[in-house]
């Protein structure tokens, strides 16, 4: 008999394109969900009969109160290598394996850049008028050159932006509860010595951390208002760094000049959610890791993961802290 695999949020109804699922078929039927479940009770009689299951990043959560629902489990694939969301802990305890993927760092990059143009250049009202047969040229744009980049996190994304954002003639600063100077240096950003100083100096302040206790709701009131008015806040990292009333608060009273965001704190965002109706504020549905080579590089690594599973020697496993 062979075993049940399903592939969950499957939005874009690609997953079973993007790798040789044929190379498992004699061992495990692959079954993908497109729509997201609403609640942990429809995900658990959903999934009761299933062996395997594969996880598009956070957009379903697997805590415990959730596998404890899944009887048959055996092995959980990620797509990266670390999921907040997933109770490894409780997956350990249980016999469950937890297995991840690559991901490439490229596509958020790319879309943080997207969603700093199109702000900064007007480029949604300059062509919704256009579309429209409105005013030709009704917008005067933002300059990014001998302008100030402040990145909060200095990763693998964050050292790419200060690349790109050099690239654009702009001065970056860089500043982080771990970071050094010497790190800072190291990837060619001034150092900021204290969250409070790259607020006030930047222009535009993005966001590269990992959500922790630590990070969640690091951007609240006081560091909105620290912020210069005619500066943007962009946020492709997790919604909860920034406290998210605090942000509707601020883009309503303009105390920053807009927002571009693509995480939130319930995914997918609800149809009335207040965020969806606010002027000054360009978001986009989680884009930042939807790509055609992170897609080919998740699934074709959830098949190898179940391969050497099968073989029962599993790779890429992902321990409980």
């Amino acid at each position: 008999m062979r075993l049940q695999c399903a592939v969950l949020d499957d939005y874009q109804d690609i997953a079973l394109k993007m790798a040789d699922w044929a190379q498992i078929s004699d061992q495990v039927n692959v079954i993908s969900f497109h729509k997201h479940f609403e609640s942990e009770a429809e995900a658990a009689h959903a999934l009761k009969d299933y062996d395997i299951i594969i996880l598009m990043r956070e957009r379903t959560p697997f805590k415990a109160s959730l596998l404890s629902q899944l009887p048959k489990l055996k092995l959980l694939i990620t797509t990266g290598m670390r999921n907040a969301s997933i109770d490894s802990k409780y997956a350990e305890e249980q016999g469950i394996k937890v297995c991840g993927t690559a991901s490439s760092s490229e596509p958020p990059t790319e879309l943080t850049w997207a969603l700093i143009l199109a702000l900064t250049k007007n480029l949604i009202p300059e062509n919704q008028s256009f579309r429209n047969s409105g005013p030709w040229q009704s917008t005067v744009c933002s300059d990014l050159s001998g302008k100030t980049l402040g990145l909060i996190g200095l990763g693998k994304i964050g050292t790419k932006m200060v690349l790109i954002g050099k690239a654009f003639g702009m001065n970056v600063m860089a500043w982080s509860q771990n970071l050094t100077q010497e790190r800072a240096e190291a990837a060619g950003a001034q150092f900021a010595s204290t969250k409070e100083e790259i607020l006030a100096k930047s222009d535009i302040v993005s966001i590269h951390l990992i959500l922790s206790e630590r990070t969640r709701h690091l951007i609240g009131e006081n560091e909105l208002k620290s912020m210069k008015k005619t500066a943007y806040l962009i946020n492709t990292s997790r919604a909860s760094i920034v406290n998210q009333d605090i942000l509707i608060k601020a883009l309503h009273n303009n105390w920053i000049a807009g927002a571009g965001i693509d995480v939130f704190d319930a995914e997918p965002l609800p149809g009335t959610h207040p965020l969806r109706s606010i002027p000054n504020l360009l978001a986009t549905p989680h884009l930042g890791y939807v790509s055609q080579y992170n897609y080919q590089t998740y699934y074709q690594h959830a098949l190898e993961d179940i391969q050497a599973f099968l073989e029962g020697n599993p790779i890429r496993e992902i321990r409980a802290q």
